[in-house]
């Protein structure tokens, strides 16, 4: 018996400690270049370098995010288009982003290698303005316990001076 609580306790261990070890496996490096306004509504190129990938291979592009991506003639909310690689492994592709894109989309080119390129665009609404609306008080912290202490040493002030005025009227 106690064996197998030896041992359930040890794939237990065993079980924390993989977890993030899976967790940051690899994965492919972000090796793709934006090229263009990445912005809503504005055109951007994802390039590939030289030996990238196989010369002459089909390589599938998807883009992933909010809103429809264009590669090509294709519009989808996640959209792939297949192009072929350069002669030297480079390779390239157009996004037109919506006029309504914001956030972060995902770029990941895959050969018919196997080989495996990313790219990451982080497109700004074009209405984004100066952020989130300010809503709270404007009134410094600092301000805030001044108040707070004045108002404290004022009710001390008020509760000595009760004290001191009953022990006067008491001694009379």
């Amino acid at each position: 018996m106690f064996k197998k609580s030896l041992a359930a306790l040890a794939l237990a261990v065993m079980a924390i400690f993989a977890v993030p070890a899976a967790a940051t496996a690899y994965g492919p490096a972000s090796n793709g270049t934006v090229v263009g306004d990445v912005t809503a509504g504005g055109n951007v190129t994802i390039n590939f370098a030289a030996g990238a990938f196989v010369g002459g291979e089909s390589v599938t592009f998807v883009i992933s995010g909010n809103g429809g991506v264009t590669i090509a003639a294709f519009k989808a909310a996640t959209d792939d288009a297949v192009k072929t690689a350069n002669a030297d492994g480079s390779v390239g592709a157009v996004a037109a982003l919506p006029t309504n894109a914001s956030g972060s989309y995902n770029v990941t080119a895959t050969g018919a290698s196997g080989r495996i390129g990313t790219a990451t665009l982080t497109v700004a609404a074009a209405d984004a303005g100066s952020g989130l609306p300010n809503t709270g008080s404007e009134v410094p912290v600092l301000a805030l316990w001044t108040a707070g202490g004045a108002l404290a040493l004022g009710a001390a002030l008020i509760a000595v001076m009760t004290i001191v005025r009953r022990q006067r009227l008491s001694q009379d």
